[in-house]
Formats: C-alpha cells, sequence, structure tokens
C-alpha cells in the first residue's frame, strides 16, 4: 500500500493548482505527495503543502478518499490510497517546484485548462458533503470510476 495526500487550496473564488510537467500524470492537479513512514497524515499534508505550494496551510480538513491498484490494474498487487484534504487557511507566498508550476484557478475556468483526466470529479468529491470516495475500478483494460 502506497499512502499519500492532495490538498484543495481555496481562495475565495480560486483553487490552487500545479500545472505538472512529468509524464505520468501531466496537467493541472492538485498540489500533494506520499505520507513518510510514521508521519502522521494532518502532518504529512501540511509539509507537502509547505514543499510544493510553499504556502503554511492551517487547519486542513479531511474531505474524502481516492483509491486504484498500485500495478497492472489489479488491487490484489496493492492499493494507492490519496487522503482527500481541503483548507482555505493558509499564509505565505505561492511558489513552485521542480514538479510544476504553481497556478491560481478560478472554478469557473477549471473546464478550460489542460487539466488531469480526473481533476474537476475530484474537486467534486471534496466539496460535496455527501461524498467520501473516488476509486477507480478496472475490467480487463478498461478504467472506469465510482464515487460515493
Amino acid at each position: 500500500m502506497e499512502l499519500t495526500v492532495l490538498c484543495l487550496i481555496t481562495d475565495g473564488d480560486r483553487v490552487l493548482l500545479q500545472n505538472r510537467i512529468k509524464e505520468d500524470w501531466k496537467g493541472y492537479a492538485l498540489p500533494g505527495g506520499h505520507v513518510e513512514i510514521g508521519e502522521s497524515f494532518v502532518d504529512a499534508v501540511i509539509r507537502e503543502m509547505k514543499e510544493e505550494t510553499g504556502l503554511d496551510i492551517k487547519n486542513p480538513k479531511l474531505a474524502g478518499i481516492k483509491q486504484f491498484p498500485i500495478q497492472d490494474g489489479k488491487y490484489e498487487n496493492g492499493r494507492y490510497i490519496v487522503l482527500l484534504f481541503k483548507t482555505c487557511e493558509f499564509s505565505g507566498e505561492v511558489i513552485s517546484s521542480v514538479e510544476g508550476q504553481m497556478e491560481w484557478v478560478e472554478y469557473s475556468h477549471l473546464a478550460e485548462i489542460d487539466a488531469v483526466d480526473d481533476l474537476e470529479e475530484l474537486i467534486n468529491v471534496i466539496n460535496d458533503q455527501n461524498l467520501t470516495e473516488f476509486q477507480y475500478l478496472i475490467s480487463g483494460d478498461e478504467w472506469s470510476v465510482s464515487v460515493k
């Protein structure tokens, strides 16, 4: 199992996104990263946001879970679990990292940017109090999304 965190940082009608340059997940995405051994999930998201965005976030709230198989589209080969956080409390100045350029994007412009495949659905899960889980389901070579 791999444990990671993502965070939706908002400022009014804007969200902070990373225009990722890595080929494995290229495009605008939520910032995040791996949880270190023995690290709390809250400490991990605070650390990752500082590293990725330059911001010191405060009071991150767990808002959902994303999961998918680590290898070969089979959950029996391992599970990649992403804890989804959100916050509107932060201080500091936005910086970019080797992962990609950080940019504030208005919610109304999300459909216009070159985002990773699941960005809008993922943001919906984070923001909708009736949703908790975003899971990729695999049947053969076909991947689909289950939202609950």
